[in-house]
């Protein structure tokens, strides 16, 4: 699916969306049979998979947008499994549709897209929704929606062979990646010692400053994509351009992550 022309009246969060799920469509449209069996940086899974991921959880989106929370939140939860997390309930999603064909699965992320783009647009983007952590504003499920499909996009690209360059998309990844520290620290049982600000370069060599209200007691610097991988598990912080000072500068490299 390709992004819209006419962009005027849809809001930025959307847009972004769009053109990631734009960007993904491009790349998958390439494959050949034998591509989507191909190994990805996700453990255990493989291109189809990944993209099986993909079109499960817009499903899933369409569903807070409409209305199908009691949905939203059992799939979550692995089926009302008190010991399930997160992570296992999406495993446990694609391992039970797991059999499907390449090409019922790229039709489905294909028809899922659309069915996104169309939920977005007629919502009321203020408005609070169900997601797998509670509940958070419909912007900000686009812009959750945008992270995860910009990381498996990377996915599937690093596992074919095809090189994509890092675009301003990653503005919204890394404000997203910065504003939810709080909860990463508090999910891993710590605590943040201060106010924490990410100065960080765009893919065009422009600067991303994200600043907290108050006084910053930590501050990260470098590369916009480089936080973004960090972010997104996909690289390891000491193999990247990211430094840091302040008490919680490791911490913070450690924790950080695009959460929904």
């Amino acid at each position: 699916m390709s992004a819209p022309e006419n962009r005027a009246d849809i809001d930025p969060a959307v847009v972004a969306l769009i053109e990631q799920q734009a960007e993904l469509s491009d790349v998958l449209a390439g494959l050949g049979d034998t591509d989507w069996e191909l190994p990805s940086r996700c453990d255990g899974w493989s291109v189809r998979d990944v993209v099986l991921h993909l079109a499960q959880t817009n499903e899933l989106a369409i569903g807070s947008l409409d209305g199908s929370s009691a949905a939203v939140a059992s799939s979550f939860r692995g089926g009302g499994r008190q010991d399930s997390t997160i992570d296992d309930a999406v495993a446990d999603m694609v391992d039970r549709e797991r059999g499907a064909s390449s090409s019922a699965i790229h039709e489905r992320w294909e028809s899922g897209v659309a069915a996104l783009q169309r939920a977005f647009e007629s919502c009321d983007l203020s408005r609070r929704v169900p997601w797998a952590t509670g509940q958070l504003s419909a912007r900000t499920l686009a812009t959750t929606r945008l992270a995860e499909t910009w990381i498996h996009t990377g996915d599937v690209a690093d596992a074919v062979g095809v090189v994509l360059l890092p675009s301003d998309r990653l503005r919204d990844i890394a404000r997203l990646a910065w504003r939810t520290l709080p909860y990463a620290f508090a999910r891993a049982g710590q605590k943040m010692t201060g106010p924490v600000a990410f100065e960080l370069d765009g893919p065009r060599g422009d600067r991303w400053d994200f600043v907290p209200d108050a006084e910053p007691l930590t501050t990260i610097r470098g590369s916009a994509d480089d936080l973004c991988n960090v972010a997104a598990r996909r690289i390891d912080p000491s193999d990247t351009s990211l430094v840091g000072d302040g008490p919680d500068a490791a911490a913070v490299l450690d924790l950080v992550r695009t959460y929904a």
